[in-house]
């Protein structure tokens, strides 16, 4: 495929910082769009961290808003899925059926994360990443463009800087840096072991419908997830415990682990669930689950940066809403830069006396504007659903009935949202409220 060019003489220069699902989707956004972008990766390659991820109905309409080549892409690498719902069984005392939630037809198919990045890394052009690079600081220029300067002595000017550099993102600490209590994810006291664990063993421990589609454990101060990955090949196995303890190193997301752990965490379960255990390999580690619930940024913008997916709002897994959170944004942001490219075309900026930095500064303001509430919101029920998954809620227990009420209308506010009507409102914002509040030198970033 091509490099993305820009008609712009003058147009946009969009740095990306971090080449995960954010980043790339970001990218294929603003390749379809015919706007010019460099991904500034500091590993050393594409890389994705994790086993499985699915992506919800919503998520797949942004992708589809974002660049066709990315849906497509998704879809020649997610497993089929063997039935189309979400399945929660009593893990703990009987083995039975709690509650089921359609999907819809082939909605919400799940992967391997690495399976997905790579699918999609396939569609940027390699001269427009550049790995190994670790941001060290931003300055703003007299130009009204950002000097970038890495880790390494180099350096490069930009328009638009866009953090999609995950949790720890050091592009928030630069948006945010006077809130060091602030803006830092947390240990949310929830911990996970995850593992991809051959589909004959699963299906001869499990049987073929249990290995053969998605299934959740629901159990006191713990729950399990399985699900096949891989063509079918492997099954995926999440087990998420609660702690009551700090972890060993807030900076480091993995701990030495032990499968007696898991063992004895489930101890008391029913058959199903200690044959699942049973898969699970001798060595593993233990993962931290990090968001950003109690110490959420104030912004995800500031002038002509911004950051997005888990470096905006970094949440838990536990609605499967993360990755695609991030693909929102990255249509959003794609939306509203296209609008300020396409303005700078047309002239508008020079008729209103508006320089191409504040332009972009409005369409940031808006992005920040639109996603905010609705990402924040996705951050605090995440939360309420582990709760609801381990019977840590008081007013639902292990009641069934509660249940399926309490954890279907969570899943409906992320998976039915208007993601059309979101990226109009942005742009919107970007052409109107949001440019006259640069103009008059309006702008709160706080």
């Amino acid at each position: 495929m091509p490099a993305a060019t820009n008609p712009q003489q003058d147009g946009l220069r969009i740095a990306i910082v971090g080449a995960g699902i954010t980043g790339v989707n970001l990218a294929l956004g603003l390749q379809a769009r015919h706007i010019s972008f460099t991904i500034y990766e500091r590993a050393p390659s594409f890389r994705e961290i994790g086993a499985g991820i699915g992506f919800s109905p919503n998520a797949e309409r942004a992708m589809g808003l974002l660049n066709p080549a990315v849906v497509a892409a998704y879809k020649r690498v997610a497993n089929p899925n063997g039935e189309d719902f979400f399945q929660w069984v009593d893990g703990f005392a009987t083995d039975e059926l709690m509650y089921k939630l359609h999907v819809g037809k082939d909605g919400f198919q799940g992967g391997r994360r690495s399976d997905i990045l790579d699918e999609w890394a396939k569609l940027v052009p390699s001269e427009s990443v550049k790995f190994s690079k670790e941001v060290n600081t931003v300055q703003d220029e007299d130009d009204g463009s950002l000097t970038i300067r890495f880790k390494d002595g180099a350096s490069t000017n930009a328009d638009v800087l866009i953090g999609c550099d995950g949790i720890r993102s050091r592009i928030r600490q630069l948006i945010l840096p006077s809130s060091p209590a602030a803006a830092i994810p947390h240990y949310s006291s929830k911990f996970c072991y995850r593992a991809l664990v051959p589909m004959p063993p699963a299906v001869a421990a499990l049987g073929p419908h249990r290995a053969g589609t998605r299934f959740m454990y629901n159990g006191p101060d713990a729950h399990l997830i399985t699900y096949p990955v891989g063509g079918n090949s492997v099954l995926n196995i999440l087990v998420v415990l609660s702690d009551t303890q700090p972890w060993p190193d807030p900076h480091k997301h993995t701990a030495p682990g032990s499968k007696k752990e898991v063992v004895d965490a489930f101890a008391g379960w029913c058959p199903t669930v200690r044959r699942i255990v049973d898969l699970l390999p001798e060595e593993m580690d233990k993962w931290a689950i990090f968001d950003m619930a109690e110490h959420p940024a104030s912004t995800y913008v500031k002038g002509r940066m911004c950051v997005a997916g888990d470096a905006a709002h970094a949440t838990g897994p536990h609605l499967g809403a993360g990755g695609g959170m991030g693909v929102e944004d990255a249509l959003v942001l794609a939306a509203v830069l296209e609008a300020v490219a396409n303005d700078m075309a047309a002239g508008s900026g020079e008729k209103e006396k508006l320089r191409k930095s504040e332009m972009v500064e409005a369409a940031l303001r808006a992005y920040n504007n639109v996603r905010y509430e609705r990402t924040q919101a996705v951050v605090r029920a995440t939360r309420d659903a582990v709760d609801l998954f381990q019977w840590q809620d008081g007013e639902v227990g292990s009641d069934a009935e509660k249940f399926g009420r309490e954890i279907t209308w969570r899943f409906k506010d992320i998976w039915e949202y208007d993601v059309e009507g979101m990226v109009k409102e942005a742009v919107a914002k970007s052409r109107g409220s949001d440019k006259k509040a640069i103009i008059n030198g309006q702008a709160d970033w706080r």
